[in-house]
C-alpha cells in the first residue's frame, strides 16, 4: 500500500500523520492539508521515487515538473561530494555582494550556456515566484527610465500608476505581485489584496488542433485583439502597460495550448506598443518539449525581452536584455539571489542533456506518450479528451474533477505518481531521462487505472 496521509483524530482534534517507516505516528508542525505521501529520497532512483513503506513508484510529475535528470544522477552526486565544492555547498554566499571566485565561470557554463537567443544577461533568483517578481520590477524600472523619468528620495515610493497584462488562465507564481497576474484558482488569491491589472483571454481552443484550425484561428484572432486593445485603453487612461507577461503553454491553468502563430503575433504587438515581453518558462524550461526553451518553437528572432526560469534549472531567475539591467545599485536584490549550489549542479545537468542527447530522448519519449494518450482517449471518449503536449509536455482532460482526482490516487495506488492542472486535466512531467520503455509501462499503468473506473 501506498503510505498516504492518517488523519487520526485524537481528544485534541490534532490530525496525526506517517513520516517515516513504522507505526510512530507525528503531530504536524506545518500545514500538512497538501502533503501526498512523504518520501525516501536516498533510496529513490532515476524515474522511480521511493516513499518511506519503501514502495516504489514511476514518477511522471517529478516534483512538480523540477527533477531534470532524474533522481540521484551520479553526475550530480559527484559535484556534491567534491571536496573543492565544499566551502561553497557549507557556507552559503550572498551571492549579489559577495560571490565565490567560480560564480561567473558558473554562470558562463551553466546558465548562459543555455541562454536563449538574443539573451548576454542573468539575474539569479531562488524559485519561479520571487524570479517573476523582480522580473516585473525590472520592466517598471526600464519603462520609467526609457522615458526618462528620475525617481528622487524626497517623491513618495510607489507612485507610477504602471501595469502589466497577464491572460486568464495564466499562474505565474503566489508571491503578491505575481499573484495580480496569477488566474487560475480562486482559492490562490483569496483573502489577498491585489493590483488591479488588465487581464487578457487566453484563446480556448479545440482540439484536436489539426482538425479545428480554422475556429482556433478566429478564436486566437479574438484574444489578440482585446489583448491589444486593452493596451490601448488602460494606456489612454494613464494607466500605462508596462509590459506582457505568458507562458508558452498555461501549465497549473490546464495545460493550455496556443499556435505559435498566436505568439508571434502577440511578439508584434508589444513591440508596437511599446511594451515588455516577458515570457514565463518557470516550468517549460529545460527541455521537456524536446527544445530546451518552449518559446524556441516559435521561431522568432527576437522572442522575447525577459525569460524567466526555475524548476527543472534547479535554480531560479530571468535572462534580460542589456536595457532591463537595473539603473542603481540594490534595486533588484536579496540577501541570497539564489543559491550557488545550484548552479554547480546545473553545469553537470546541462553536461548530462548534451552527452546524452536528452532533448532527443524528450522528442522520442513524448511521441510514445502522446499517441498512447491518443489510443487512450479513443477507448475511453466517455472519460478522456483533449489529448495534447510536446514532447513530454503533455495533457489530457478526464470528464470531471472529481474523477481525475480519483484516478490520480488509483494511479498512484498502481505505482504511477502523477498531478493535477485546471479544473479537469492530468498534467505528465517526467524526468528527461524517461525513455520509451518507461512510456509504455506508464500507459500500461494508466490504462488499468482508468478501467477500474468503467
Amino acid at each position: 500500500n501506498i503510505s498516504v496521509l492518517l488523519y487520526i483524530q485524537v481528544n485534541i482534534s490534532v490530525p496525526l500523520y506517517r513520516c517515516c517507516p513504522g507505526e510512530h505516528l507525528c503531530p504536524p508542525l506545518q500545514s500538512v492539508v497538501q502533503v501526498n505521501f512523504f518520501c525516501d529520497y536516498e533510496e529513490s532512483k532515476g524515474n522511480y521515487l521511493v516513499d518511506v513503506d519503501g514502495n516504489r513508484m514511476l514518477d511522471v510529475y517529478t516534483q512538480i515538473a523540477s527533477i531534470p535528470i532524474g533522481y540521484n544522477h551520479p553526475a550530480l552526486t559527484k559535484v556534491m561530494t567534491d571536496p573543492k565544492n565544499m566551502g561553497t555547498f557549507v557556507n552559503r554566499p550572498a551571492l549579489g555582494m559577495m560571490p565565490p571566485e567560480q560564480f561567473s565561470e558558473k554562470l558562463v557554463n551553466g546558465l548562459m550556456a543555455v541562454a536563449p537567443k538574443g539573451f548576454s544577461r542573468v539575474q539569479t533568483m531562488a524559485c519561479g515566484s520571487c524570479s517573476n517578481e523582480n522580473a516585473y520590477k525590472a520592466i517598471f524600472i526600464w519603462y520609467r527610465v526609457r522615458a526618462g523619468v528620475l525617481s528622487f528620495f524626497f517623491q513618495v515610493p510607489g507612485c507610477p500608476d504602471l501595469t502589466l497584462l497577464s491572460f486568464m488562465g495564466g499562474f505565474h507564481g503566489r508571491t503578491l505581485g505575481c499573484l495580480a497576474t496569477t488566474h487560475t484558482k480562486a482559492i490562490q488569491k483569496l483573502d489577498v489584496p491585489s493590483f488591479d491589472w488588465p487581464i487578457a483571454p487566453f484563446p480556448q481552443l479545440r482540439y484536436p488542433l489539426d482538425q479545428f484550425e480554422r475556429e482556433n484561428a478566429r478564436e486566437e484572432a479574438r484574444c489578440l485583439e482585446e489583448a491589444e486593445d486593452l493596451i490601448v485603453k488602460w494606456n489612454q487612461k494613464g494607466r500605462h502597460v508596462a509590459g506582457v507577461v505568458i507562458e508558452p503553454i498555461q501549465a497549473e491553468g490546464g495545460d493550455n495550448h496556443a499556435s505559435f502563430d498566436f505568439y508571434r503575433k502577440l511578439r508584434g504587438i508589444t513591440k508596437k506598443h511599446g511594451c515588455a515581453f516577458l515570457v514565463d518558462e518557470v516550468q517549460t524550461g529545460g527541455g521537456s518539449t524536446g527544445k530546451f526553451w518552449a518559446h524556441a518553437h516559435w521561431g522568432l528572432d527576437d522572442p522575447a525581452d525577459i525569460v524567466s526560469f526555475s524548476k527543472k534549472m534547479l535554480t531560479g531567475g530571468y535572462y534580460q536584455k542589456d536595457s532591463f539591467q537595473p539603473d542603481k545599485p540594490f534595486r533588484i536584490f536579496n540577501t541570497w539571489l539564489g543559491d550557488h549550489t545550484k548552479n554547480l549542479l546545473l553545469t553537470e545537468v546541462i553536461k548530462v542533456i548534451k552527452t546524452e542527447n536528452l532533448l532527443d530522448q524528450a522528442k522520442r519519449s513524448g511521441k510514445v506518450m502522446l499517441e498512447g494518450l491518443y489510443d487512450l482517449q479513443d477507448k475511453y471518449p466517455h472519460l478522456l479528451s483533449k489529448a495534447r503536449g510536446i514532447g513530454t509536455f503533455c495533457a489530457i482532460d478526464v470528464k470531471d474533477e472529481d474523477t481525475r482526482n480519483l484516478l490520480l490516487l488509483k494511479a498512484r495506488n498502481k505505482g504511477v505518481v502523477l498531478g493535477g492542472c485546471g479544473t479537469q486535466s492530468i498534467r505528465f512531467r517526467p524526468a528527461l531521462v524517461f525513455k520509451e520503455h518507461h512510456a509504455h509501462l506508464f500507459l500500461d499503468i494508466f490504462n488499468d487505472a482508468i478501467a477500474e473506473l468503467k
